[in-house]
C-alpha cells in the first residue's frame, strides 16, 4: 500500500512526463525550422529548365565580355612590359570578336542578344583595378595585372566550358561549335599570360625586392 508521500512523488513523476511529452511537438517544429535554415528562396523569375538557365548564362557572359572590352585598355595603359601590352591588346581584339560570336549564338537559339549584369566579372575587374592602385608602375604592377587577367581567363574558361556542355545537352550543335571556339581562345590567352609571367615579368618583379 502506497503512502501519501509515495503517491505524491508518483504523481509528480507523471506530471513531469506529461510536461516533457508536451514539449516534444515544439522541439520537433524547432528541428524542422533548423533543417530549413540556409535554403535560398528562388526569385519569381528563376529559371525552371536547362534552356532558361543556358539563356540566362549567355546573358551573363555577354555582359562580362562587354565590360572586359572597357577594362582591357586600362590594363594595357598601366602595363610596362611590351610583351604584356601586346598580349592584352591582342586579347582585346579577340574579346570583341567573342562578343560578336555570342550575338550569333543568341540568334542561333532564337533569342535576342541581351546583357545581364555579371557580378563575378564585375568583382574580378574591380580586383584588377585595386591591384593596379596598390602597386607602383613597373614589373610589380605588370605581375599584378597578369594575376588579375588570369583570374578573369579562368572564370571565362569555366563559363564557356559549361555553356558548351549545356548547348550539347540541348542539341544546339551550331552553338556548341561557336562556344568551343571561344573556349579554345580563352585557354590560349591563359597560356600566353603564363608564358609572359614566367619568361621575364615575375623575375623582374622579384628583383625589385632585392
Amino acid at each position: 500500500m502506497k503512502t501519501a508521500i509515495q503517491k505524491k512523488t508518483t504523481a509528480g513523476k507523471n506530471s513531469t512526463t506529461t510536461k516533457t511529452a508536451a514539449k516534444t511537438p515544439s522541439q520537433s517544429k524547432s528541428a524542422q525550422s533548423s533543417s530549413k535554415a540556409g535554403i535560398v528562396k528562388a526569385k519569381a523569375s528563376a529559371a525552371e529548365g536547362l534552356r532558361e538557365l543556358f539563356i540566362d548564362s549567355l546573358k551573363d557572359i555577354y555582359w562580362a565580355e562587354k565590360a572586359l572590352t572597357k577594362a582591357l585598355p586600362k590594363m594595357a595603359k598601366n602595363a610596362t612590359s611590351e610583351n604584356l601590352i601586346k598580349a592584352i591588346n591582342d586579347h582585346l581584339a579577340v574579346t570583341q570578336e567573342q562578343t560578336a560570336r555570342l550575338e550569333k549564338v543568341f540568334s542561333l537559339i532564337g533569342e535576342k542578344a541581351a546583357a545581364k549584369k555579371c557580378d563575378a566579372m564585375e568583382g574580378l575587374i574591380k580586383e584588377g583595378e585595386s591591384i593596379m592602385e596598390e602597386t607602383e608602375k613597373g614589373p610589380v604592377r605588370d605581375a599584378g595585372i597578369i594575376a588579375a587577367s588570369q583570374k578573369i581567363e579562368h572564370y571565362e574558361i569555366a563559363t564557356y566550358g559549361t555553356l558548351a556542355a549545356f548547348a550539347t545537352t540541348l542539341g544546339e550543335d551550331d552553338a556548341v561549335l561557336l562556344l568551343e571556339k571561344t573556349l579554345a581562345e580563352e585557354k590560349e590567352a591563359d597560356t600566353l599570360l603564363t608564358e609572359a609571367a614566367y619568361n621575364t615579368i615575375n623575375f623582374d618583379a622579384a628583383a625589385e625586392d632585392e
